[in-house]
């Protein structure tokens, strides 16, 4: 073999009912146990708890999840998008589990301590799908608006309006059942 060449394993497993129903009680439980004044802590909580597993050179599938969660603290922290009330809380519950002390693997495990985490990460994000998208779209739009190419843009204002409006009938729809997604991480619906 040479220095060139990698030797890879792929492990895959799947997710059942039973499975994420699990993961959805362990986030219940993170839930329960935050306060209703503590928005700061869990946003500096997740930014630290984030830090913290990249310093510990984990392996790149929890690398690759971690970096979903800069999309939900930015939207928490972005002052153009506004988000709000049961939106926000919505985002804030999701993410109480990575601050919580009582995870299921320990993070201080080396190799394996995040791996919990990594998986909650992408039940999570599924989950919060139509917050993740309509952010993209309204930061799309921001820098649209910024680089002055589309002078019959909307403005930032409505542009959020309506794209929160959207998020919102998005994620009626996907509690309806009537979900793009048929993968069993579009079961995980804590909400």
């Amino acid at each position: 073999m040479s220095a060139g060449d990698q030797t890879t394993l792929k492990v895959e497993f799947e997710l059942s009912e039973t499975d994420i129903a699990f993961f959805k009680d362990r986030l219940d439980q993170a839930r329960a146990a935050r306060g209703t004044d503590d928005d700061a802590m869990i946003i500096e909580g997740v930014a630290a708890m984030t830090k913290e597993a990249l310093a510990s050179k984990p392996p790149q599938f929890v690398i690759d999840r971690l970096s979903l969660l800069d999309p939900l603290l930015a939207m928490l922290r972005d002052e153009d998008w506004r988000l709000t009330g049961d939106d926000r809380k919505r985002v804030l519950d999701a993410l109480a589990y990575f601050v919580d002390p009582e995870d299921l693997i320990p993070d201080r495990i080396p190799g394996i301590g995040f791996i919990d985490d990594a998986i909650m990460i992408d039940l999570v994000s599924a989950g919060l799908e139509p917050e993740l998208e309509a952010y993209a779209d309204f930061v799309a739009h921001r820098e649209e608006l910024a680089s002055g190419k589309d002078k019959d843009a909307a403005p930032l204002e409505e542009a959020r309006k309506v794209m929160q409006g959207r998020m919102r009938r998005r994620r009626s729809r996907t509690r309806g059942g009537l979900s793009r997604s048929t993968s069993p991480r579009a079961l995980f619906q804590y909400f």
